[in-house]
């Protein structure tokens, strides 16, 4: 790999992702307020593919400010459910809420990466992928809970594909990484080109 490439998250998924993918990012991640972001962008009505995107960038942003020279790498998630956002829950009776909200219904994943580079952006992207709920009982979903709270509540929706949280579905359309919280495919091929992997 060519360059200093930063991820600006805490997220071990997406470490885990570009680590496994070739790369070797250092991980600084970006002091920001989440909440007072996406409840200023919520006020003015923008759209969740635009909230996304901004978080994204203001963490690139960030970063990149304080490391010229290297290529920051902003992210983040969002879930769309009927043009209602949800946020991680913050407690188990709140997962309880967000599971029965989405259970028999689909949404809508979003995940935004942004590149900075001096304070200038250089490359987006929003990946979308859609994802329906069993109808799953009552007792399911509070055993559920129990037993994976530790590990979802960082997880925005309070489900991990990878682990018992795909058990919740009963359809999956779009890319397996962008549900993960990193559009993948379209961030190597944009490294690709700019020379920092090889062709």
């Amino acid at each position: 790999m060519n360059g200093r490439l930063i991820l600006a998250s805490n997220s071990a998924t997406r470490r885990t992702l570009l680590v496994n993918a070739g790369l070797d990012p250092e991980i600084i991640p970006a002091r920001v307020d989440e909440s007072s972001i996406r409840a200023s962008l919520q006020a003015e009505q923008a759209s969740s593919r635009d909230i996304a995107d901004a978080l994204a960038e203001m963490k690139a942003l960030r970063v990149s400010e304080k490391h010229p020279g290297a290529l920051v790498l902003g992210c983040d998630q969002v879930l769309d459910v009927k043009g209602e956002v949800l946020a991680k829950p913050d407690s188990k009776d709140e997962l309880r809420v967000q599971l029965d909200r989405l259970r028999g219904t689909q949404h809508s994943l979003l995940s935004a990466a942004v590149i900075y580079e001096d304070g200038k952006p250089l490359w987006r992207h929003v990946g979308v992928a859609r994802l329906t709920m069993r109808p799953f009982s009552d007792t399911y979903r509070d055993d559920y809970i129990e037993r994976n709270w530790d590990e979802v509540c960082h997880c925005v929706g309070g489900y991990m594909l990878e682990a018992e949280g795909v058990r919740l579905f009963s359809r999956i359309e779009g890319d397996y990484f962008t549900i993960l919280g990193l559009p993948l495919l379209e961030l190597l091929g944009y490294l690709t080109i700019k020379g920092v992997l090889p062709q």
